[in-house]
C-alpha cells in the first residue's frame, strides 16, 4: 500500500470496503493545531458524484462509530462522496483530548472542508451527530461551498455536554483538570474545554445560518432530550425542517435507524444540491 500525498495530507488508496455499495480512502490531513486527523473518504462505488458532505461525528466518538459508517453508506447509495473524520484527540487521530476544546472541533472541521476542496470538491453539505451537530453549525459560516446543514440529536449549547461529567465541575475548576469517565474510557478535561464551552454564542450562530436546516432528532433521546430540537428550530430561519426519528436512541445504534437518517438527508439535499437534475 503506498500512500499518495497531496500537499500536506497523506491519501491511503487502500481499496478498503466497508460494504460493496462504497469504496473508501483512508486520508490523513492537518487538522486546526496541526495534528495529523484521520479520515475516510467514502465514494459511490460506481464512481458518480453528486454532491460531497462531511461528517462530524459526537462528543467522544469517532469515525468508524457504526451508525456513522451507515448513513455515509447510505449517502453513498444517492451519489454522495462523505468524508467523515476522527476530532484531534480521538480516534487514529493525533494530538492530545486534554489539549482541545469545542473551538478546535469547528476548525477541524474548516481543516476538513478545505482538504475535500482540494482533494475532491468542498462539501455541499454539513452533518453533525450530536455535539458535532452543534460544530458544524458554527462552522457552516466558514465553509463557503456548504449548501445544507443537517443536525442529528444536536444540544441547542454545546455546554450541554457539560452533564455527562457534572460530578466532576467542581474539581476542573478548582485544579484545571480531572479524569472523567465517558462511555466507558477515561478522558482528561480541562477548566479551558469548559470555558470555551462557556463562550459560545448559539443563538446568533443559529438565527444567522443562512442556509437550508435540517434536524433529526428522537423524542426519547435520554442524552440530549428533544427539547434542544426545539430550540434549534424556533431560532433558525426558513428553510428548516424537523424529523422525529421514533424509538430511535441517541447513538442510532439501530442500524435501520442510522439508514433512515441516511436516505432521507439524502432525498432533501437533493433540493439543495442540485441533484434534482
Amino acid at each position: 500500500m503506498l500512500p499518495v500525498t497531496t500537499g500536506d495530507a497523506t491519501v491511503a488508496r487502500t481499496g478498503d470496503n466497508e460494504s460493496g455499495d462504497m469504496t473508501n480512502e483512508r486520508i490523513s490531513f492537518p487538522g486546526a493545531d496541526g495534528n495529523v486527523l484521520s479520515a475516510r473518504l467514502s465514494r459511490p462505488a460506481n464512481g458518480r458524484i453528486s454532491a460531497c458532505a462531511l461528517f462530524a461525528h459526537c462528543f467522544t466518538c469517532s469515525k468508524d462509530l457504526k451508525p456513522v459508517v451507515n448513513i455515509s453508506r447510505a449517502l453513498t447509495d444517492e451519489g454522495i462522496a462523505v468524508l467523515r473524520f476522527d476530532f484531534t484527540g480521538l480516534g487514529e487521530s493525533e494530538g492530545d483530548f486534554a489539549d482541545t476544546d469545542f473551538s478546535g472541533n469547528v476548525g477541524d472541521l474548516v481543516a476538513a472542508a478545505t482538504f475535500m476542496a482540494s482533494e475532491l470538491e468542498g462539501p455541499a453539505i454539513v452533518v453533525g451527530h450530536s455535539l458535532g451537530g452543534a460544530a458544524v453549525l458554527s462552522a457552516t459560516d466558514q465553509i463557503p461551498e456548504v449548501r445544507a446543514v443537517c443536525t442529528i440529536g444536536a444540544p441547542f449549547e454545546p455546554r450541554h455536554v457539560v452533564r455527562s461529567f457534572a460530578d466532576s465541575l467542581d474539581e476542573i475548576r478548582k485544579k484545571g483538570r480531572a479524569d472523567v469517565v465517558l462511555a466507558g474510557r477515561h478522558f482528561t478535561v480541562t477548566r479551558a474545554f469548559v470555558e470555551d464551552l462557556d463562550h459560545q454564542q448559539m443563538q446568533a450562530v443559529i438565527r444567522d445560518l443562512a442556509r437550508p436546516l435540517l434536524i433529526f432528532h428522537s423524542p426519547s433521546d435520554r442524552t440530549v432530550g428533544i427539547e434542544n430540537a426545539a430550540r434549534i428550530y424556533e431560532t433558525a430561519r426558513h428553510p428548516k425542517s424537523f424529523v422525529s426519528l421514533d424509538q430511535a436512541d441517541h447513538l442510532l445504534l439501530r442500524e435501520r435507524d442510522s439508514l433512515f437518517v441516511g436516505r432521507v438527508l439524502a432525498a432533501w439535499a437533493r433540493r439543495y444540491t442540485g441533484g434534482d437534475g
